[in-house]
C-alpha cells in the first residue's frame, strides 16, 4: 500500500479532508513512492488557529528555557542525520553525501538559534536626562510560516523555524510538495524535544495553501524560497493585506550565478570549482554557477579543461558511494531542462557536451540526464537569461575585468557571483563594484553561515531583510522602544515644548 504524507497540526499528524493528493516519486526509479495531501483552505486555518492558541504561552517562555528545548532539537538531529539524509535523497535525488551537507548546514543554523538569549539582548541608556532611562525590546510577532522548495527539504526550513521560534513566535511549514517527507520527520524531532503542542505546524499542499497563508489575518510573516516568479506573487499579494499589522514578507526568487575565471587564475582549481558548483546536486541549487565568464585568454584552455571532466561525471543513483550527480526532481523537469537546451542550440550556442538521452543501467525509467556544457553563448540568448536550474554550464567568453563586471551588474538576478584570480587589488575592486549579494572570492558557491545572513540582489530578493543570522531575528521580531521615569525625577507642571536632553 503506498504511503500517505499527511499534516501536522497541534502536535500530531492531522488526517486530511480535502480530498486532494499528489504523486511523490523516487527520481533514480521514476516509481511513485507516496502520496502526499493537499490542504484546503480550512485546513490551513486549523493549522493557523492551533499556531494562534499556542502562542501566547510561547511567546512568554523565557528565552532560555526556549533556546533549551532547540538545544535538544539539534541532539536530535545530529542521531537522526542518516536518516534524514536518505529521506532527502530518495525524494529530491540528490547523492546521499550532499544529502548529509544539507542537514550539517541547517544544523549551523539551529545552533546560532540556541543562542536566543544572546540574539534577543538589545541596548540600555541610564539617565539620557532629567531622570530618564531608555531601552528596546524585540518582541514576537505571533504566528508565522514559511513557504519552502523542493531542492532543500531540510536546510531552508531550518533558515526560518528555528529563528522563528528562538525568537518566541509559532510556526507553519508549506513545504514543497515533491519531496514532502522531511517536513514529518522534522515536526517528529521538535514535539520529541519538548516544543509545545501548536508552536510548529505541518501543512502540505499546493497553491491553494500558500494564498491561504498570505491572506490569512492571523498570519504576521511569511518567509519564502524559491522561483523569482513566484517570489515576486508572494511578496505581491501578502504585502497588499490591510489591517493594523500588515502582513512582514520575505521572499528569495531565482538566480543566474557567474563565476569569472581571470587568466590568472588557478586552471585547475577553476575547473575543480566549476564541476562542483554547476553540476552538484544536479544543478538545482540558487546558488549553483550556472555561467562560466572566461576572461580573455583564458577561455580556449578553461573550455578544453571543462570538457573531459563534464563528459565523465559520475550520474547514478545518489545513494551508490561514488556517485558525483544524481537525477533531477521530476519527468516534468527533466523535459523543462531539456527544452532549454534545445533552444540553446537553437540560437547558435556551440554544444561541446549533451547531456540529454543518458541512461542509468538498472534505473532506465529515473529522471536522468548527464552535465551539458555549451560555449559561446552570448547575452541575448534564453539559456543565459533564464534560470535552468539543471545541469547546464554556459561559458561565455568577455575581454576584459571591465566586461565581465557590466555583463553581471547587466543581469536582472543578484544572488551570488564568485570570481577566480590569484591578483589581490582585482579581487578588492570585484568585491566592491559587482552588484550582487553574495560574492565568494576563489570560492565557488559563497553560501554564508549561519550567524551571518543569506540574500540576494535585485530580482533574487523580495522585501528588506535576509535569511538567518541576525537579519533573522530582525524580520521575526517588532521593535519596540522604552522611555521610563519615576515620581520622584518628575518636576511639577506641564511642558510644551520638544522634550530634550538636559
Amino acid at each position: 500500500m503506498t504511503k500517505l504524507i499527511q499534516h501536522f497540526i497541534n502536535g500530531r499528524i492531522a488526517e486530511s479532508s480535502s480530498g486532494r493528493e499528489q504523486d511523490v516519486f523516487n527520481p533514480a526509479t521514476g516509481e511513485v513512492s507516496a502520496r502526499v495531501v493537499l490542504a484546503s483552505e480550512a485546513e490551513v486555518n486549523a493549522a493557523v488557529a492551533a499556531a494562534k492558541a499556542a502562542a501566547p504561552a510561547w511567546a512568554d517562555t523565557a528565552p532560555l528555557k526556549r533556546a533549551r528545548v532547540l538545544a535538544k532539537f539539534r541532539d536530535l538531529i545530529e542521531q537522526h542525520h542518516n536518516d534524514l539524509a536518505a529521506a532527502i535523497t530518495r525524494e529530491h535525488g540528490k547523492v546521499f553525501s550532499d544529502a548529509k551537507g544539507e542537514v550539517v548546514r541547517g544544523l549551523e543554523v539551529v545552533e546560532f538559534a540556541c543562542g536566543a538569549p544572546q540574539l534577543l539582548k538589545t541596548q540600555f541608556t541610564d539617565n539620557i536626562g532629567g531622570g530618564i532611562d531608555n531601552w528596546q525590546m524585540r518582541q514576537p510577532l505571533g504566528v508565522t510560516a514559511g513557504i519552502t522548495p523542493f531542492n532543500f527539504p531540510f536546510m531552508v526550513p531550518m533558515w526560518m523555524a528555528p529563528m522563528a521560534i528562538a525568537t518566541g513566535n509559532t510556526f507553519i511549514l508549506k513545504p514543497s510538495e515533491r519531496d514532502p517527507s522531511p517536513s514529518l520527520m522534522v515536526a517528529d524531532l521538535f514535539k520529541r524535544a519538548g516544543l509545545p503542542d501548536g508552536v510548529f505546524n505541518v501543512v502540505q499542499g499546493d497553491k491553494v495553501a500558500v494564498d491561504a497563508l498570505l491572506h490569512h489575518p492571523d498570519v504576521q510573516a511569511v518567509s519564502f524560497v524559491g522561483s523569482t516568479p513566484i517570489a515576486e506573487y508572494i511578496y505581491t499579494e501578502g504585502t497588499k493585506r490591510k489591517g493594523a499589522y500588515p502582513l512582514r514578507v520575505q521572499a528569495l526568487g531565482g538566480a543566474k550565478n557567474h563565476l569569472v575565471v581571470m587568466p590568472d587564475a588557478n586552471l585547475d582549481q577553476a575547473v575543480d570549482a566549476l564541476i562542483g558548483a554547476a553540476y552538484g546536486s544536479a544543478g538545482e541549487r540558487c546558488m549553483a554557477i550556472s555561467v562560466a565568464v572566461a576572461v580573455g585568454s583564458v577561455a580556449d584552455k578553461l573550455v578544453e579543461a571543462l570538457i573531459p571532466r563534464v563528459e565523465s561525471l559520475k550520474v547514478k543513483n545518489g545513494m551508490e558511494a561514488d556517485a558525483e550527480m544524481g537525477p533531477v526532481v521530476t519527468a516534468q523537469h527533466k523535459a523543462k531542462i531539456e527544452g532549454y537546451i534545445e533552444q540553446g542550440v537553437s540560437a547558435g550556442a556551440k554544444l561541446l557536451v549533451d547531456g540529454r538521452g543518458l541512461s542509468v543501467p538498472g534505473h532506465e525509467k529515473g529522471f536522468f540526464l548527464g552535465g551539458t556544457l555549451f560555449d559561446h553563448v552570448t547575452p541575448e540568448m534564453t539559456i543565459y537569461k533564464e534560470e535552468i536550474f539543471g545541469p547546464v554550464l554556459c561559458v561565455v567568453r568577455v575581454p576584459d575585468f571591465a566586461s565581465a563586471v557590466k555583463l553581471i551588474n547587466s543581469h536582472e538576478f543578484g544572488n551570488g557571483v564568485s570570481l577566480f584570480t590569484s591578483d589581490g587589488n582585482t579581487a578588492r575592486e570585484f568585491s566592491r563594484r559587482i552588484e550582487v549579494g553574495m560574492v565568494g572570492v576563489n570560492v565557488p558557491i559563497p553560501v554564508p553561515m549561519a550567524w551571518h545572513s543569506f540574500g540576494g540582489w535585485k530580482r533574487s530578493l523580495f522585501g528588506d531583510t535576509h535569511a538567518y543570522g541576525e537579519e533573522g531575528v530582525r524580520f521575526y521580531t517588532r521593535y519596540k522602544s522604552i522611555m521610563q521615569r519615576w515620581p520622584d525625577s518628575i518636576g511639577k507642571g506641564a511642558e510644551f515644548t520638544m522634550p530634550v536632553a538636559k
